[in-house]
């Protein structure tokens, strides 16, 4: 080191590994900075094709900005001055912004980087062979490109991870919005539907069906693919099911919602969601009472009649009392043998051998039976549409009774 040479002592800001530095040093870097910006860049378009972009005049004028504001905050931190250090970082979180507005990783982001630190070491090391400078000096130097290094690699990613956690969070709340629309009664515009589908980034699908599932406790969810619509932040769950009918898409569905008891709607157009939904909310009610079956994924295609029963239990209930009244006179326990005689002759096409075979119960049985319920119920049991109520009742009936 040259006699007299001016040095800065003392760690600059950010605790940088410097104890001295001639200051000469910094004075025939600064000249340089502009030349150093354009080779960075240079380099990082013909290293990373992603960042070539000679016709993006504000994209190439981002880039530029952005080393020459890391070079400055170097010089700032070598000086110990550090004033452009919350420029630097708040530089390179944008940055960081952008990149994930672009739907990009930060790999080729972090490799720009990389060879912006090297291009940069390398016309510094040859200032060193200029002046002659001690290895520790250089060490340190080094060091301090580094940490650098760490700092805009760290601002980087603090503003691509806070971008996307936003988008997906607006994301999220445009698909809670989508479900909304699919499943309103009445249903809303096509082009409503098709103007959110847009921003929400889901492709519309020619149908849908609406799957419901009691969630378990805690913060564990169901896991479903990407592409089906789903919303887990009450009770019960809600998952529309793109284009139902598509090859493993309802296999998809039970995976998800496996141990839990669930229901699968009719696959219905984009505009009679809140069929589907509704009809899996009663298949998932029915479940729970035990009528349907409480375990996997209730598919209502495969209850349609029982859907159909339960729909207006009063109405059931009213043709209890109209067809079924005379039985209210017999004893319990006689009552619910004949009842369940009743419902099997009706089943059988009135065929009292059968009805025993089914009953496992002597045919004489059955044909005493048959006497005493014409007994209560005399001209009803010839009247065709009395027979028909009386089974629709007599199976409703049968499925409300708790499960044995």
């Amino acid at each position: 080191m040259a006699d007299g040479a001016r040095t800065r002592t003392g760690p600059p800001r950010g605790d940088a590994p410097l104890t001295a530095l001639p200051t000469e040093l910094l004075d025939h870097l600064r000249p340089f900075l502009d030349e150093i910006t354009e080779e960075v860049v240079r380099t990082i378009g013909v290293e990373i094709p992603e960042y070539a972009r000679p016709a993006d005049e504000t994209y190439t004028h981002v880039i530029n900005r952005g080393v020459a504001q890391a070079l400055e905050g170097f010089l700032a931190r070598l000086s110990g001055t550090g004033s452009d250090a919350e420029d630097v970082r708040a530089t390179y979180r944008r940055i960081g912004k952008g990149e994930a507005d672009e739907g990009r990783s930060l790999d080729s982001f972090q490799a720009a980087l990389r060879i912006g630190a090297r291009v940069t070491w390398r016309r510094v090391c040859e200032l060193f062979e200029v002046h002659r400078l001690p290895p520790d000096v250089l060490i340190a130097l080094g060091e301090t490109v580094f940490l650098h290094l760490d700092e805009m690699a760290a601002a980087t990613t603090s503003g691509y991870t806070e971008a996307r956690l936003h988008a997906a969070g607006e994301l999220q709340q445009r698909r809670g919005r989508l479900i909304d629309l699919l499943t309103a009664d009445p249903a809303v515009s096509p082009e409503a539907v098709a103007d959110l589908a847009r921003t929400a980034q889901w492709p519309l699908p020619r149908e849908i069906a609406v799957a419901v599932a009691d969630l378990p406790e805690g913060p564990v969810r169901p896991i479903v693919p990407t592409e089906f619509l789903a919303r887990f932040d009450g009770q019960p769950g809600v998952i529309i099911v793109p284009d139902p009918q598509g090859p493993g898409r309802e296999r998809a569905v039970a995976a998800a919602l496996r141990g839990l008891n669930a229901a699968l709607g009719p696959t219905v157009a984009l505009d009679s969601g809140a069929r589907s939904l509704r009809w899996a909310l009663d298949a998932l009610d029915l479940a729970r009472r035990g009528v349907l079956p409480g375990t996997g994924l209730v598919r209502c295609d495969d209850h349609l009649a029982t859907l159909l029963l339960f729909r207006d239990e009063d109405l059931v209930d009213a043709l209890a009392r109209q067809y079924l009244g005379p039985l209210d006179a017999v004893r319990p326990p006689q009552r619910e043998r004949l009842a369940e005689t009743l419902l099997c002759w009706l089943s059988c096409a009135r065929n009292a051998s059968e009805v025993a075979q089914r009953l496992a119960v002597h045919p004489q049985t059955v044909r005493y039976r048959l006497r005493q319920l014409e007994e209560v119920f005399g001209d009803q049991l010839r009247d065709p549409t009395a027979q028909f109520e009386m089974q629709l009742v007599l199976r409703s009936l049968r499925l409300r009774r708790p499960p044995e």
